[in-house]
């Protein structure tokens, strides 16, 4: 079970990033997550970030949620991840998508990849991070043509996917650890009903068990003082309600659904720190306890 947080990214929410990881790490969490958009002049560099956090924490992962990486070549990036982990103790998750939105990607002079060939850098990617890993045994690919590498003395970080189409769907099934599903989707939707066993019969397909790629939902919604009396819209997306409608909801999702994991990201008036800290000390601790029954 992974619990965790979307972190605001702000060049001017620093001191909020910074008090919301400490707190986060002190109550308990297993995650925090930041964006990668580095073609918006006013949110800070994903890297950079999760590279502070980790240095300011002592037991909260952190992942780019999810690593842009047509901006971020997979060679190099296979390099960070093995000195996140190093640096933090083995508390990197990478994080990981094909790419989209090509026409800011593009204004960071970097060539558009038609769907395709973004899907296979998309997978060949993952593969030369292991490579690149304790163990590892990096061979060039169409897309990375690398020179003779040695692997890092570092073992492979956990790989969560932020997949959509069947392709990557399928890239995720053969080579990810974990599934964060697109548009905020959860075990109730319709992309999840027909993109989760995309991804089970490509594990399957490559001799692993569908068990093997966790769904860690990124899931907004609003934690609220009191009970609502509508805690999913007219679309059936979950708003939210108090930590007891939480704690319903998310229990049955593990126990029912097979969820692996939630990265809360907080909606509505209440104020963020507020409800990340019902999250941390009300939600998350019941939830781990009806897990464990």
């Amino acid at each position: 079970m992974w619990f965790g947080y979307g972190s605001p990214a702000g060049v001017r929410d620093v001191g909020t990033v910074l008090a919301l990881a400490e707190r986060a790490d002190r109550d308990g969490l297993d995650h925090v997550s930041v964006s990668d958009h580095p073609y918006v002049a006013d949110l800070l560099d994903g890297y950079a970030t999760i590279g502070v956090l980790l240095g300011r924490t002592t037991r909260l992962s952190a992942f780019v949620n999810v690593t842009n990486l047509p901006l971020r070549p997979a060679p190099m990036l296979a390099r960070t991840a093995t000195s996140l982990a190093a640096l933090s103790g083995g508390r990197f998750v990478l994080g990981l998508g094909a790419g989209g939105a090509w026409d800011k990607i593009t204004t960071m002079a970097v060539p558009e990849l038609r769907p395709p060939a973004a899907v296979e850098a998309f997978e060949e990617a993952m593969q030369l991070v292991r490579g690149l890993s304790d163990g590892g045994r990096p061979q060039p690919t169409k897309h990375y043509p690398i020179g003779k590498l040695q692997p890092a003395a570092v073992a492979a970080p956990l790989i969560w996917t932020g997949s959509n189409g069947p392709k990557s769907l399928a890239a995720t099934g053969r080579q990810a650890d974990g599934w964060i599903p697109g548009h905020a989707a959860d075990w109730l939707s319709e992309r999840y009903r027909w993109s989760r066993p995309i991804i089970d019969e490509a594990a399957l397909s490559v001799g692993r068990k569908p068990t093997d790629v966790a769904t860690i939902y990124n899931f907004p919604g609003e934690l609220t003082s009191s009970p609502v009396r509508r805690t999913r819209g007219d679309d059936g997306m979950w708003i939210g309600g108090s930590s007891e409608q939480w704690i319903e909801e998310l229990t049955g999702a593990f126990l029912e659904h097979g969820a692996g994991g939630f990265t809360l990201f907080p909606r509505g008036s209440e104020p963020f720190d507020v409800q990340l800290a019902r999250w941390s000390n009300e939600v998350v601790p019941a939830i781990r306890a009806a897990i464990s029954q």
